[in-house]
């Protein structure tokens, strides 16, 4: 039996605009599991940056209940909050959010300075591939290299958990492939449970579990019998 590392019950998510409600989540119970590669799919406002973050303690859900593993996420207080976000859960975004002025190496250095048990920063861009590029800034990588980057920064304090909003989203098709590629080899080297928000429908081909959303809820749940690498996917 898969271990499981999230669920939710009944979580909705509530956005206020004047007197407009905009209703994100719809009462959502979902499952992830240890070890997992899965991808949340759907049209955009469907709810999956929404359930991410929230999963990652960075939103709060209206009503309902969230854990990971056996810890309320729903009834931790902001400092609880940050102290999971530090020891457990990794971030990857759209925009890479490097700082200008620093290296490569300087960037992930930004978070192994502060986790409990970091990899050297040398050791996590190794990982991403980018271990010829330790010395360079950002406006010296292509935007699948600072993509990689920002890889290697999240997996450096080792995640339990690695959260990706569309990584792929800001890049071409060839750059695209290689962060994925690297998110597929930290989930298969390390373990780190890896959950993938995505509307290009072929990556869900590489997941071991495929949330499809619709409308603020969980339109279905697929397991992938046979997973394919990324190379393999047709964009």
């Amino acid at each position: 039996m898969a271990t499981r590392v999230f669920h939710t019950e009944g979580i909705t998510k509530v956005y206020h605009t004047g007197a407009v409600e905009v209703h994100a989540l719809r009462g959502v119970n979902a499952e992830l599991f240890m070890g997992e590669f899965t991808v949340l799919l759907g049209a955009s406002g469907s709810g999956k940056s929404t359930l991410l973050n929230i999963l990652g303690g960075l939103d709060r859900a209206t009503s309902g209940r969230a854990w990971f593993r056996d810890m309320e996420l729903t009834a931790m207080n902001e400092r609880a909050l940050t102290r999971y976000r530090r020891d457990h859960v990794g971030f990857v975004f759209q925009f890479y959010n490097l700082v200008p002025s620093l290296t490569a190496r300087e960037n992930v250095a930004l978070v192994t300075e502060v986790a409990k048990n970091p990899m050297r920063p040398e050791e996590a861009l190794e990982r991403v591939g980018l271990d010829h590029r330790l010395d360079h800034f950002p406006a010296e990588l292509s935007g699948g290299e600072q993509q990689r980057v920002a890889i290697a920064r999240a997996i450096a304090k080792r995640p339990e958990v690695l959260l990706c909003d569309e990584p792929t989203g800001a890049l071409d098709s060839n750059t695209g492939v290689q962060v994925l590629d690297a998110l597929d080899r930290i989930n298969r080297e390390m373990g780190t449970t890896t959950v993938i928000i995505t509307h290009n429908a072929g990556i869900r081909k590489m997941a071991h579990r495929v949330i499809r959303f619709a409308d603020g809820n969980i339109a279905g749940v697929s397991v992938n019998e046979r997973r394919i690498g990324a190379r393999e996917i047709e964009w």
